[in-house]
């Protein structure tokens, strides 16, 4: 399984694909916006024109979309991956989807004879790119094994998690974690602030203590200074927490810190921010505290 194909070379997806080119994959991408594919062609990505042409030849194919709706439309709709893709390779979705969604997908796919694994990843596009992403996989527990390899290439850990829709609960979960994590700090640094505590200062104390994380490491210095160039994009959160709420719908329980947190990156992204980082987030929070950068 050496040649892959990539729909989606995002900041996620061009971190997937200069991983698997560094350990000698062959890669073929496809993006929307051709820009995307011509930075990774100095490292051996060779560019495709459709997703059908990145399926073409392909052991496998992984899919890195943005939004379930996308997502939805490259599958099933017309020329979509089932419709092209070589029934010999194995389709990987690794969007960030609801686990109804996922399923869905499954069952078309394996339907129409394809072989099919759902592996989210947890971590930033900078996280991956340094090998230490999280890569949680659901579907037939041999299919992963063999897809391994693959796996083992992009990411740190790879967990089997069960059945299909699994995993996709599973980095539900985990972003569910991160985020709660970023909007914490930010609030804290905000009451920092307000109280005439310099954000530096307090971010420096915060991570000697017993509760730093790996969020004050990443998101704490471009709160710190007010820059946010994205490491994961606010919006992509933002619909998320939302994917998370209607998950929460279908099962009848509440989400009350998902709301909030949905609600914030809402007020968030309606002031401009939904293109930088989640880190953006403290600025509706400064806003609400009355301090004004």
């Amino acid at each position: 399984m050496k040649r892959i194909g990539i729909v989606g070379v995002g900041l996620l997806g061009s971190a997937v694909a200069s991983r698997l080119l560094a350990r000698g994959f062959e890669v073929t991408g496809h993006d929307t916006r051709p820009e995307q594919v011509m930075a990774l062609a100095a490292s051996g990505l060779r560019a495709a024109k459709s997703a059908a042409d990145a399926a073409a030849g392909a052991d496998a194919v992984i899919t890195i979309l943005t939004t379930p709706a996308v997502v939805e439309a490259v599958w099933l709709g017309a020329d979509g991956l089932l419709e092209a893709a070589p029934k010999t390779a194995v389709l990987m979705q690794m969007s960030t989807i609801g686990p109804e969604l996922s399923r869905r997908l499954g069952e078309a796919a394996v339907s129409r004879g394809f072989r099919y694994l759902e592996v989210p990843i947890s971590g930033t596009s900078t996280v991956v790119m340094r090998g230490g992403g999280t890569m949680f996989v659901g579907g037939d527990a041999a299919l992963a094994e063999t897809c391994r390899p693959v796996c083992d290439a992009i990411a740190a850990k790879t967990v089997y998690v069960g059945g299909v829709g699994d995993a996709s609960v599973a980095k539900l979960a985990a972003n569910l974690i991160g985020g709660m994590s970023a909007i914490a700090l930010a609030e804290a640094l905000v009451l920092g602030a307000k109280s005439g505590v310099e954000p530096a200062r307090l971010l420096a104390a915060l991570r000697e203590a017993p509760v730093r994380n790996g969020t004050m490491d990443t998101r704490g210095p471009l709160m710190v200074s007010h820059s946010f160039p994205p490491h994961i994009r606010l919006d992509l959160y933002l619909k998320d927490f939302g994917l998370m709420l209607e998950e929460g719908k279908r099962l009848g329980m509440p989400l009350p810190l998902t709301s909030v947190a949905h609600q914030l990156c809402t007020a968030a992204s309606a002031a401009g921010h939904g293109g930088e980082d989640l880190a953006a987030v403290i600025t509706t929070l400064e806003y609400l505290a009355g301090i004004k950068r």
